[in-house]
């Protein structure tokens, strides 16, 4: 199921995404929250109608870095042992066809396509094999990075953590398995050019090892989100870009780059 969360008439719910041409989806609206047990309300609404918001509104995004071995290399690091931990606030995140805001403080903003896992249930100190039971679901995200300021601050606060460094959506598809997460494949194209194209099979640490490594420091809850890391192939943007998330079996995000004004 594709669980969507949206604005229509200044009301905001979630809904059900139903339909498989882009043209023709309809959001079945949902009685409740999708983290406890729910049902359909069988009204539906053209999601042409109605503005997509973020999918989900994290307490915390759980970001790992140099997740994908080329990515790391590519930036002249070395490869972590272990998984590689940092924070974006929940003001950084943005849904899609928001716009992402060019910080004022760069001269380098970059994007990094990545998966991102949404977590449906408060836990601490997952154990491996129960890792699928704390997954919601998945959707996309753009980790994006004012790379010259990470350079040179040497911590990433605020080269990763300003306001609308985090897309997410379109919405979270909630029917995938971690197995089947594991290896789909992920792309981002900058005005139409591709820019990044891996596989989750080529991460260093796989969800489950990201899951168990995060949850043995703390509590997670419902609503949050891990972004898994960003295969090679990052690169500039700038102000009039269009940047384009698609993760196989979830679907398209995309963001326009616009001056903060």
């Amino acid at each position: 199921m594709r669980i969507a969360r949206f604005s229509i008439d200044g009301n905001v719910a979630f809904g059900a995404v139903e339909g498989d041409k882009q043209d023709e989806l309809v959001l079945d609206i949902i009685k409740g929250i999708p983290f406890a047990d729910f049902e359909l309300s069988g009204t539906k609404v053209p999601l042409s109608k109605v503005r997509l918001l973020p999918p989900v509104l994290p307490n915390k995004v759980v970001a790992f870095g140099r997740n994908y071995a080329e990515h790391a290399r590519e930036l002249g690091n070395e490869v972590p042992d272990a998984p590689f931990a940092f924070f974006k606030p929940s003001t950084s995140v943005i849904g899609p066809g928001d716009d992402i805001q060019y910080p004022p403080f760069s001269r380098e903003l970059h994007h990094e396509a990545e998966l991102a896992v949404v977590i449906g249930r408060l836990c601490r100190e997952v154990p491996r094999d129960r890792v699928k039971d704390v997954i919601f679901g998945y959707t996309c995200a753009n980790d994006v990075t004012a790379r010259d300021v990470q350079k040179r601050e040497k911590q990433w606060a605020r080269a990763k953590g300003f306001d609308t460094s985090c897309p997410l959506g379109p919405w979270v598809e909630t029917d995938l398995t971690v197995d089947a997460a594991n290896d789909l494949t992920v792309q981002l194209t900058v005005n139409g050019e591709q820019r990044q194209l891996g596989r989750t099979s080529e991460m260093i640490h796989p969800i489950e090892d990201l899951i168990v490594n995060i949850s043995e420091a703390m509590t997670l809850l419902p609503g949050d989100v891990i972004l898994t890391g960003t295969p090679a192939g990052v690169g500039p943007l700038s102000v009039g870009d269009e940047v384009a998330v698609t993760i196989e079996g979830i679907g398209t995000l995309t963001n326009k780059v616009v001056k903060r004004g």
